[in-house]
């Protein structure tokens, strides 16, 4: 009965150093954006936020930011920027991200979305796909609590820090 468990945390602590591999300097990732879901009913009674669609605009750049600060070369989008923008939301679009990712010749996809139940509670989650199988990689989801800024930058910074580019402890 040890034995079983010990090979699964060996695999559980092994997953996130291989997965990190993936990203290596020159990786090339298609960033297909990040889609503002607004599941609350303020958005059907007081129309589009607009301080929230600058938030999603703010969590991209921070996204795009820290994965050319790590090397990982994020491709334009240009190619396939009309079929971008027919795609609802490309983190559930039936396989169409890693589809555009193949015709750009990116080796991941990364998508994600942010969702507002309420205007207290908001989900965030980052999720960057092998273009050849579909398959998540690395991602993670987060709940945050509070519609600021702040917030939302703290959330995706945990989900960049934690699932995507582990940081040494100070």
């Amino acid at each position: 009965m040890k034995r079983p468990l010990a090979l699964l945390l060996l695999m559980l602590t092994a997953l996130p150093a291989a997965a990190q591999d993936m990203l290596s300097p020159g990786t090339k990732v298609a960033f297909l954006g990040l889609t503002f879901l607004d599941t609350s009913t303020e958005g059907a009674y007081f129309g589009e936020n607009s301080a929230e669609t600058t938030r999603i605009q703010l969590l991209e750049d921070l996204v795009t930011d820290r994965f050319t600060a790590e090397g990982i070369t994020l491709l334009d989008l240009t190619a396939e920027a009309e079929r971008l923008e027919g795609t609802v939301n490309p983190a559930k679009c039936y396989g169409c991200d890693t589809r555009m990712g193949t015709r750009l010749g990116a080796d991941f996809v990364l998508v994600g979305e942010v969702q507002k139940v309420s205007n207290l509670i908001l989900s965030m989650n980052l999720q960057l796909r092998d273009v050849e199988t579909g398959e998540t990689v690395m991602g993670r989801v987060v709940d945050i609590r509070s519609n600021t800024d702040d917030s939302w930058t703290r959330g995706m910074r945990y989900i960049l820090k934690t699932a995507f580019f582990k940081e040494e402890e100070e």
